[in-house]
């Protein structure tokens, strides 16, 4: 992207998370995600936990809990972010991996567009998340 007097954008380096029960999403993130910690913190001041995990291309995910924050309405589908996706190698193998871990996930389906296969399941609050294969399946010949 040619700089036009605005900052050039190189990739996104977090998402940041709001969660209503810390201890359950600390656990799905990192047990049946299996995302590292980067960091660990609680905030006296705002009576709040901020989690910093870690992806492989170096970008993160923040895990915050804030007492009494409202739950975000993701049905139907609201303003502002609608899901956060993940690349995967295989969308096959990480749904069976997800379910045998007790996570609901939705039928694999086809990107119509780029010919690669994605699933959807939710985090503890129902935060919509995505795996998105890396590379389209090789057809056979």
């Amino acid at each position: 992207m040619p700089e036009q007097g605005g900052p050039v954008l190189l990739r996104i380096h977090h998402a940041a998370i709001i969660c209503s029960d810390y201890e359950e999403s600390r656990r799905f993130y990192t047990d049946v995600l299996g995302l590292p910690v980067i960091g660990e913190h609680f905030r006296e001041a705002r009576q709040s936990w901020k989690l910093d995990l870690a992806l492989p291309d170096g970008s993160q995910i923040e895990l915050f809990s804030f007492p009494g924050a409202p739950p975000r309405p993701s049905y139907p589908e609201a303003q502002g972010l609608r899901h956060l996706a993940f690349e995967v190698h295989d969308v096959e193998a990480a749904k069976r991996a997800l379910e045998a871990q007790g996570v609901e996930v939705e039928p694999v389906r086809l990107d119509g567009y780029t010919g690669r296969r994605f699933v959807f399941f939710a985090d503890p609050d129902g935060l919509p998340l995505e795996l998105y294969e890396a590379t389209a399946p090789r057809q056979a010949e």
